[in-house]
């Protein structure tokens, strides 16, 4: 049994119907992203890798490798990069969150936001050199930018995808929880 750290709400659990709906609607900002605002510029932040870290730390049973190497094929067919680029940097990134999910509960947001900045950073190293070995061009210094958008998003993102799991406040005196 875990005991909850100080001072952290007791949430509801989450309904398998909103992760889905997070995760196709940040899959439909990232192919937005893609077609219509910024083209493919290297320093956008990922949405669907930032929501898949997100779900992978908080829900790692129902969230894991097998579903973020599903969700990197879908951005490799949408953005007809190399097949299988984004599905190995997303699966790297599914690891690496669920490796560090019990850890990262027990910090606040600024802290969880530096401790998942390096699973960003790693998984854009690794699409880099992904995209270098297959004869693309290095982007410049710009590709460091999204992992740190990213990490900065963190705790926004959290309140946001908490939100639903939130109890209303009870103002029963008798009732601990």
């Amino acid at each position: 049994m875990m005991i909850m750290p100080r001072g952290q709400q007791l949430l509801l659990p989450v309904r398998p119907v909103f992760m889905l709906f997070t995760m196709v609607f940040a899959l439909l900002l990232d192919m937005l992203q893609s077609m219509i605002w910024l083209g493919n510029a290297a320093w956008a932040p990922d949405w669907m890798a930032l929501v898949l870290v997100f779900w992978a730390i908080h829900q790692p049973l129902r969230v894991g490798v097998g579903v973020a190497f599903v969700l990197g094929l879908l951005i490799d067919v949408h953005q007809t990069s190399l097949l299988g680029q984004h599905a190995l940097t997303y699966t790297v990134q599914g690891y690496l969150a669920t490796m560090i999910h019990r850890r990262i509960l027990w910090f606040d947001l600024p802290s969880q936001a530096l401790q998942v900045l390096p699973v960003f950073m790693a998984a854009q190293l690794l699409e880099l050199s992904v995209r270098i070995a297959a004869g693309g061009l290095f982007p410049g210094w710009s590709f460091i930018i999204p992992p740190l958008l990213q990490a900065m998003m963190w705790p926004l993102v959290t309140l946001i995808l908490l939100a639903p799991q939130r109890r209303a406040p009870d103002p029963d005196k008798h009732r601990p929880l």
